[in-house]
């Protein structure tokens, strides 16, 4: 093994939410924390319901971020409405914090493009979540260059999973943001699993930020369930590219407390103390434990907090529900910008066919 390189490596709370030592001036600003709090609550209860939802047929496969609320909840909170974020499938707190509707995402997830079409203008040029691994890292870079000729202050910001990183597609993105000097900011979300690979044997590198550094661009490590950590950085990465000095990468240690996705079940890899270990870790009651610290929470607000979500959570579903369906063509609305000729025939037998049935009165 390799001598481990000394990459920074940034935590600003233990696990019983205690300061390490001082704290970054933004830090005693507690709406600021408040809002923050607030949303990794909301996201922990969405995703609650969507497990829900999936569990009695009502949406389709959905991966749970259960444990991982302070990283997307830093990253959103950070990004401009000009930058572009370039998800990846385990993205729901960055794009509730971005401003897609929860119904959006209820909807993606149940197999409907209109999940994708996003409403909020402030988030029109985002991608939707990308399913195949590592390969909105090059989107992103791609994104980055467009921003880079253009002479534009924006940055694109990409997001994978640990086991994405051993991926050719994403070496290759690092490779080019390097050379090309991209403002485009990497996020690995290190859950320690890659569905049933866990991290130890995905990777000979001590650490996947290193990566970075045969890209020629800075690696970081930071505790992904201290959200002040990753607020810190983020700003620190994010300003950094917008000021034209490159891209940055950012490996943020978290742990996937739930299955990886809801077609999985994490039990059959995975030990019972390993998880309750990880508990003990996670980002929500670390983060309410140093607000209560500071005199700023309690549970009354708590409480309050609880249901506010909720019903939030359930006007979303309502509006999900209530949608309708799609129309039968727009399963091949979004599969090519242009319909090839080759395939023309094809997509008018379908069409003469869905309207045979519709005059036939079927759904």
């Amino acid at each position: 093994m390799p001598e481990r390189l000394q990459l920074p490596y940034t935590r600003y709370l233990d696990p019983s939410g205690r300061p390490l030592g001082s704290l970054p001036a933004w830090a005693g600003d507690h709406e600021l924390l408040r809002r923050l709090y607030r949303q990794m609550v909301l996201t922990r209860l969405f995703d609650q319901k969507a497990v829900a939802l999936q569990r009695t047929g009502r949406i389709g496969t959905y991966a749970p971020t259960l444990g991982q609320e302070a990283i997307g909840v830093a990253i959103g909170a950070l990004m401009q409405a000009e930058d572009v974020l370039v998800p990846y499938y385990r993205d729901t707190a960055v794009q509730l914090m971005r401003g897609v509707k929860m119904e959006e995402i209820l909807l993606y997830w149940g197999g409907d493009e209109r999940g994708s079409a996003f409403v909020n203008p402030a988030v029109a040029e985002d991608f939707p979540l990308c399913v195949p691994i590592a390969t909105q890292a090059l989107h992103a870079c791609g994104v980055a260059t467009a921003m880079k000729i253009r002479g534009e202050q924006r940055v694109a910001v990409t997001t994978c999973g640990d086991g994405a990183t051993s991926k050719g597609d994403f070496l290759e993105a690092l490779n080019v943001a390097g050379a090309w000097q991209l403002p485009v900011v990497f996020v690995i979300n290190n859950n320690q699993w890659a569905i049933s690979v866990p991290r130890r044997i995905q990777c000979g590198a001590p650490t996947l930020a290193q990566k970075a550094i045969g890209a020629g661009f800075p690696g970081e490590q930071v505790d992904g369930n201290d959200i002040l950590a990753v607020y810190a950085r983020m700003q620190w990465a994010l300003e950094r590219a917008r000021q034209g000095k490159g891209p940055v990468l950012l490996e943020c240690l978290s742990y996937r407390l739930g299955d990886h996705t809801t077609a999985d079940d994490a039990t059959r890899y995975r030990s019972a103390e390993e998880v309750k270990q990880a508990w003990q870790e996670e980002p929500i009651k670390r983060l309410q434990a140093f607000l209560a610290g500071q005199g700023v929470w309690d549970e009354r607000r708590e409480q309050a907090l609880i249901g506010e979500c909720q019903a939030r959570v359930q006007q979303a579903v309502e509006a999900f529900e209530q949608a309708g369906q799609p129309s039968p063509e727009a399963a091949l609305d979004y599969v090519y910008a242009q319909w090839p000729a080759a395939l023309a025939e094809q997509r008018a037998l379908f069409l003469e066919r869905v309207v045979r049935r519709q005059e036939a009165g079927h759904e």
